[in-house]
């Protein structure tokens, strides 16, 4: 664990060095073709760094952080879009945050809501707070699954490892929020927007689920295939290979973070891939019916919610899950889990006996 460490922390500072590079190349080079070239060296440094990474943990998060997130927001930095173009004036710390987190800066709201806001702020982070207390007890429960798996049916397990999934991607995600917002003031938003209130397959992709991805794959996959499929087969028929390229490439990402993630030959190679295709089809369907009948096909959000949602957990069950399963993978991460953490504990208690004996030399 030592040495995985002192790996992370070379990465850490290859990405460091790599994203004020791109900070400077941006207030040099002019957005283009120009810029792209100059930037694409460190999206390639980028896909190989996970490599050096074997744990499921740290090689995953970097792989989603970096290879995936922190590769899309630079090629649209290339060409001045995307968050880290969104502010000209951007600092180099709010530049390299932003770029190596799966985060995205608020909006500043308007001085006539900012009462409004004040006023609902207080009720508001009281929801919050529950909601994380809610969700920490979820994960202590939820982390002894493992010591009780045997007594459990193999498809309630995948489901409470989904729901685990779930938990750690939100803390995650929160932590780097409330640090972004402590070490240099951004205000985020949140990456989930209560899922499981999802109304329906357009609500939980667009709306709802892992909105950091979704802002980033609809600059940088959606609209440009859209307008491109505009010239070709008109605006009326662009949506289709618009919204099957979004899903294609969402796929395919997910399946190079599993690639870092599991090294195993059981897992098949397309699994994933199809479930966001299949997604995608559904997707297509569903806004299609909602344009020809219009209220008429409109069920009540009591019968969607659970269609929705049960859905999406059979199709992940099915198609997404059972690679990751036949891998143990999430055996491991709980075993590579408790390494880490009791390593951090051994650290721990050395550096406070350091700290302890200090007093004595002076």
């Amino acid at each position: 664990m030592a040495n995985e460490i002192a790996n992370f922390i070379k990465v850490s500072f290859s990405v460091l060095a790599s994203t004020c590079y791109c900070y400077a190349v941006g207030r040099i080079v002019p957005k283009g073709t120009a810029r792209l070239l100059c930037l694409l060296p460190i999206v390639g440094l980028f896909l190989y760094l996970p490599l050096h990474l074997h744990t499921i943990y740290l090689s995953g998060l970097t792989a989603f952080f970096i290879a995936w997130l922190a590769n899309f927001k630079i090629l649209l930095f290339a060409f001045g879009e995307g968050p880290l173009s969104s502010d000209p004036s951007i600092s180099l710390a709010s530049f390299v945050f932003v770029a190596c987190f799966p985060i995205r800066i608020q909006q500043k709201p308007s001085p006539r809501s900012r009462d409004s806001h004040l006023q609902d702020k207080e009720p508001k982070d009281g929801r919050k707070h529950m909601k994380y207390a809610i969700k920490v007890l979820l994960f202590a429960i939820l982390a002894n699954v493992p010591g009780y798996r045997e007594y459990i049916h193999p498809q309630i397990v995948s489901f409470l490892y989904f729901l685990l999934l779930y938990v750690e991607l939100e803390t995650l995600f929160g932590v780097a929020a409330v640090a972004a917002r402590v070490l240099i003031g951004l205000e985020l938003e949140p990456p989930f927007n209560e899922p499981y209130l999802s109304t329906s397959l357009q609500d939980f992709w667009g709306r709802r689920w892992n909105l950091i991805v979704s802002s980033i794959l609809r600059p940088a996959v959606y609209k440009p295939t859209r307008n491109l499929a505009s010239r070709v087969v008109g605006r009326k028929w662009a949506l289709i290979p618009a919204f099957m390229g979004t899903f294609l490439v969402s796929g395919l990402m997910h399946e190079l973070i599993l690639f870092y993630y599991v090294e195993c030959d059981q897992r098949s190679p397309w699994e994933v891939t199809c479930f966001f295709l299949l997604h995608g089809v559904c997707l297509l369907t569903e806004i299609a019916l909602k344009k020809r009948f219009g209220g008429r096909w409109q069920l009540p959000r009591l019968v969607t919610g659970p269609l929705t949602i049960g859905f999406v957990l059979f199709t992940g069950f099915q198609l997404f899950l059972p690679s990751l399963d036949r891998c143990k993978a999430f055996e491991k991460a709980y075993v590579e889990l408790a390494a880490l953490m009791a390593f951090l504990g051994k650290e721990s208690q050395r550096l406070a006996d350091y700290l302890v004996r200090i007093p004595h030399y002076n």
